[in-house]
């Protein structure tokens, strides 16, 4: 029956020494990854919030509809009666003043229709009656047309008063907004540099923050490919061996020619 012998052959201990302990704490670093708290590293603190520009720009949406109050402005002077508000309020006084100075220059004409009345020889008849009668008519319908020629003008200037802050309100709609959205675009622009920025030195705390983490790890891995390079250059080996044991026949023959041998010896 086949003999197996098998002969192992081990690294030098000094290689032995030092995989040992590296063993130990590869089993300790990949533990304490299992147990670590992630959200320290991956959490929403390494996530850029909303700048100060940017809450600035958020915050002045609202002057997007300032054309609101201007466009109902601009509604309130289309109504008939919206040129009252841009009335003169000393227009009746100017009215008021202007008929008085009419009336005093009005009556300095009674005194020539007497003297030519008495000159025709008719002073207290009835052709100075009707003279007079005839001159203060005249002089009332060109005095009521002074009033409403003042009337006219007081109105008419009212209207186009009203008339170009009817316009200016439109203008003003329209550039409100306008104003309001080339300032949120430029706080927008500049808010979105701000949190790029910040975001940049966030994500570079958290790359420091991940290799502190692995940091231990990487020294192992370090540590078990320099221990790998030693044990490929003192490799341990494991040889086998089969040795058949003697038949019987061999074994006869070997006694015999012991036997021979020694009796050649004493002989």
């Amino acid at each position: 029956m086949a003999e197996v012998s098998t002969v192992v052959q081990q690294p030098p201990e000094f290689i032995e020494a030092a995989a040992k302990p590296y063993i130990a704490q590869l089993q300790e670093v990949t533990g304490g990854l299992k147990t670590a708290d992630l959200s320290k590293v991956y959490g929403p603190q390494f996530v850029a919030g909303l700048g100060t520009l940017t809450q600035q720009a958020l915050g002045k949406a609202g002057g997007l509809g300032a054309f609101e109050p201007y466009l109902q402005k601009a509604e309130a002077l289309t109504g008939p009666t919206a040129y009252q508000a841009y009335m003169s309020p000393y227009q009746q006084d100017v009215i008021g003043e202007t008929l008085k100075e009419y009336d005093i220059q009005a009556a300095k004409g009674l005194p020539t229709l007497a003297a030519q009345a008495i000159g025709a020889g008719a002073f207290g008849g009835g052709r100075e009656g009707v003279q007079r009668a005839e001159y203060m008519s005249a002089s009332d319908r060109n005095r009521a047309a002074l009033q409403a020629q003042l009337l006219q003008q007081g109105f008419g200037q009212a209207q186009q008063l009203a008339g170009q802050d009817y316009l200016r309100n439109l203008q003003l709609a329209q550039q409100a907004p306008a104003l309001a959205g080339q300032q949120i675009s430029a706080l927008t622009t500049l808010g979105g540099l701000e949190q790029s920025q910040q975001q940049a030195q966030l994500q570079a705390q958290q790359q420091l923050a991940q290799q502190q983490l692995m940091q231990p790890l990487q020294a192992t891995q370090a540590l078990g490919a320099g221990i790998t390079g030693l044990i490929a250059g003192y490799p341990g080996s494991t040889q086998t061996q089969m040795q058949p044991s003697p038949t019987p026949l061999q074994t006869a023959l070997g006694a015999g020619a012991t036997l021979a041998g020694v009796y050649r010896a004493f002989t």
